[in-house]
């Protein structure tokens, strides 16, 4: 098995050598977009090469599929589904905020082995925190262990929080309307990274999320996991990291707290479709 805090060491270095000088200084010429809304900088290149090359040197026989890679050739995302050990690399989550000036961000790691999680790293440079998770050895944020909090009561003791109303089809957005019906304490978070950390720690009951790019949630499901967490899809199966996802999918601290979530959505959201 991996050497959890030698990951954690080439993590906090990359994101000291590549991102970190960057941050604050970008030129216009440093930022792009890959699709309409979808920011990628000089520095989600850099610290997903560096990160690549030396996660590959540290585990022979390993492939990466990273968020930058998977932009220039969506058929890197076949490798997860190969019987390789599998490095899920976002060189930075939350590349709006890091273009903005804002902390929030991320630098994510995962490794991964025929569709299961087996390892994963979460590290926010800016604001100084770093969460780990292991299969079978719990989740650390900031060198403590951690949980995720219990639910207690009904739905309307619930804390969500989901995506950005931009980024909702319009299915999603029935089902979100349909949710806030049932007053829950519903928000809305900039980068999902941070977020798996707030509910890994207990500091969050419930996220919705309706995108399934593995970059963005190998990590963090992990992460959750390990807290005593589930995520489970609209169909009420574990998310799966090869794609194909019922969404939106709920992480949330039981199965039957992501259930109910679900069902307060689904009856209302035929309602407003038909």
């Amino acid at each position: 098995m991996i050497d959890v805090a030698e990951v954690s060491a080439i993590v906090r270095e990359v994101a000291d050598r590549q991102v970190l000088p960057r941050f604050g200084a970008l030129a216009a010429a440093d930022i792009s977009e890959k699709s309409p809304g979808d920011l990628v900088t000089v520095a989600d290149r850099a610290a997903e090469e560096a990160l690549a090359e030396r996660l590959l040197a540290l585990l022979p026989g390993s492939v990466v599929v990273g968020e930058e890679a998977v932009a220039a050739d969506p058929g890197v995302l076949a490798l997860l589904e190969g019987p390789d050990p599998v490095w899920i690399i976002d060189p930075i989550d939350g590349t709006q905020n890091f273009v903005e000036g804002s902390p929030r961000f991320t630098t994510l790691v995962a490794l991964a082995r025929g569709g299961e999680l087996l390892a994963s790293w979460t590290h926010a440079p800016a604001l100084d925190v770093h969460a780990t998770a292991v299969k079978g050895g719990g989740a650390v944020v900031d060198g403590r262990p951690v949980r995720v909090r219990p639910r207690e009561g009904g739905l309307r003791e619930l804390d969500i929080v989901t995506s950005q109303p931009r980024w909702w089809t319009p299915e999603h957005r029935a089902q979100h309307h349909a949710l806030a019906r049932e007053r829950v304490s519903l928000a809305f978070f900039d980068t999902s990274g941070l977020e798996y950390v707030e509910l890994a720690a207990g500091r969050r009951s419930a996220m919705i999320l309706g995108w399934e790019f593995p970059w963005d949630h190998a990590a963090g499901i992990l992460l959750h996991a390990e807290a005593g967490g589930v995520s489970l899809t609209a169909d009420g199966t574990p998310f799966r990291l090869s794609g194909g996802n019922d969404l939106p999918f709920v992480s949330a601290p039981d199965a039957a707290t992501a259930l109910a979530v679900h069902a307060a959505m689904r009856p209302r959201a035929k309602e407003a479709s038909a």
